[in-house]
């Protein structure tokens, strides 16, 4: 069956980077034009596909509601939506676009169908993460959780250092008898620890810092999860290794606090200003609304415990504002007055400011749709790291425009 492009819905459960169910075509596209995580490769499949559009797989379509929601070939019509400028890009060129017809031939079928399809081209295909992969078996497939899963759950340790979403991890990390060695047990679907919330987080913080340093993989240590950890972390599985296991369940909420207590504590060994500093900007607007954000920044960070995981979505908000602001004031676009100052602000930034860009991937390209998520998606805007390392050459962009010299 032939469907028009705009006819199509994207799916806000696609296994690949799912987001809220009332989210829109357009909240689907900014994340795939990001590509954050590195999981939509828009560039590489439009180049693949080359001047026109390749009929060669047809995108997997289930009627819900009346609408046509595609489950399968959610990248294809991303691309398409962009090409017919049925989505708003935000004026970043995407060049080398093939051209699409306005309705294209879909596999429409039913739900049970098109899961069974996904199932079996992606689940072992690589183009899935262990743990994408077993929440698509527990939410759509009705399978049980997989320990991998309910260790998400309890503790969020995977999400929080994406690092350890990897299949040794999950098959040898994870498994039964290391847990067993660490004084962790997955039982069904619940979690137990001997030990207190704090140290369970510490052990659990530890192995995520050796995989990521890569003192555990698949070449170092493999297999001896115990043996490579802190002797810190070893002090405490011998104190409590008599004790009784207890379910985190009860304790759930204070090892999560736990967890993003001992997270900071890892990533951020001393805080760094917004902006990367001091700017000394013109009087008026901007130059008060720089010192407002910053005023707000500091006392963020000396009272983190007190505002939920999404709050930097605010500072992420207030850039975009003062930004807008400061485009406003010299009689430009956003996206103008962003790009034409990037790369002299870029240059203006210490080694340690540039290699936090490059991390973040912060770039002239996509800076503009950074900012632009915080006006559209609460949630991902709460990357304060990635925020941070935008401030740094903001700060740039507005001593370009607003700047003055230092009094002294």
């Amino acid at each position: 069956m032939s469907l028009k492009l705009e006819d199509l819905v994207l799916w806000t459960e696609n296994p690949r980077d799912p987001i809220r169910a009332d989210a829109k075509d357009q909240d689907i596209v900014d994340r795939a034009i990001l590509d954050s995580h590195r999981k939509w490769g828009l560039p590489k499949l439009a180049k693949d596909m080359g001047k026109h559009y390749d009929f060669s797989e047809l995108p997997t379509v289930v009627f819900q509601s009346g609408r046509p929601v595609v489950y399968d070939g959610n990248r294809r019509v991303v691309i398409g939506k962009i090409k017919k400028g049925l989505v708003n890009v935000d004026g970043i060129d995407v060049p080398g676009l093939p051209d699409f017809p306005d309705e294209i031939p879909c596999n429409v079928c039913s739900k049970t169908i098109a899961l069974e399809n996904v199932l079996r081209k992606h689940a072992d295909s690589g183009s899935w993460l262990p743990l994408e992969r077993d929440i698509f078996l527990h939410k759509h497939m009705k399978r049980d959780k997989s320990p991998f899963l309910v260790l998400e759950e309890r503790t969020g340790i995977i999400s929080a250092n994406p690092k350890l979403n990897q299949r040794f991890v999950k098959e040898e990390v994870f498994r039964d008898d290391v847990l067993a060695e660490l004084g962790l047990r997955i039982d069904g679907d619940s979690f137990h620890s001997r030990h207190t919330s704090e140290e369970t987080a510490a052990i659990l913080a530890d192995i995520a810092q050796k995989v990521g340093s890569k003192a555990i993989s698949t070449r170092n240590n493999r297999g001896d999860v115990v043996g490579v950890l802190d002797d810190s972390t070893k002090a405490i599985l011998v104190a409590n290794e008599s004790k009784r296991f207890k379910d985190v369940k009860d304790g759930q909420e204070a090892l999560a606090s736990a967890m993003s207590l001992r997270q900071t504590r890892r990533t951020r060994p001393k805080e760094t200003p917004i902006f990367g500093g001091t700017l000394y900007l013109e009087s008026g607007d901007v130059n008060n609304f720089y010192r407002d954000l910053a005023d707000l920044y500091e006392f963020y960070v000396k009272n983190k415990a007190k505002f939920s995981q999404s709050f930097p979505s605010v500072i992420r908000m207030a850039l975009r504002l003062l930004v807008e602001t400061a485009a406003d004031e010299v009689d430009e676009d956003l996206a103008n007055y962003v790009k034409s100052r990037f790369q002299s602000a870029k240059a203006m930034l210490n080694k340690d400011q540039k290699t936090t860009l490059a991390a973040q991937s912060v770039t002239e390209t996509n800076i503009v749709p950074l900012l632009q998520m915080g006006a559209h998606n609460y949630t991902a805007a709460s990357n304060i790291h990635q925020s941070m390392a935008m401030s740094f050459v903001i700060g740039g962009i507005l001593t370009d425009s607003h700047g003055k010299a230092p009094s002294k």
